[in-house]
């Protein structure tokens, strides 16, 4: 695979799950901690990305 399309797929889930987050607590999915934990999740998914291409590939 692609580790461009690695980057994208880690991005892309971790923001998904990042952006749900504040949903356990009872908040909203357009609240400003659902925005802020998507770009939490966006990182974190982006350097699980990096160590799957750089240890595996």
């Amino acid at each position: 695979m692609n580790t461009r399309a690695l980057y994208y797929i880690g991005a892309g889930i971790g923001g998904t799950i990042g952006s749900f987050v504040p949903l356990l607590w009872g908040g909203s999915e357009l609240s400003g901690w659902s925005i802020v934990l998507s770009g939490v999740g966006g990182i974190a998914g982006l350097w699980v990305a990096y160590k799957l291409a750089h240890n595996y590939g």
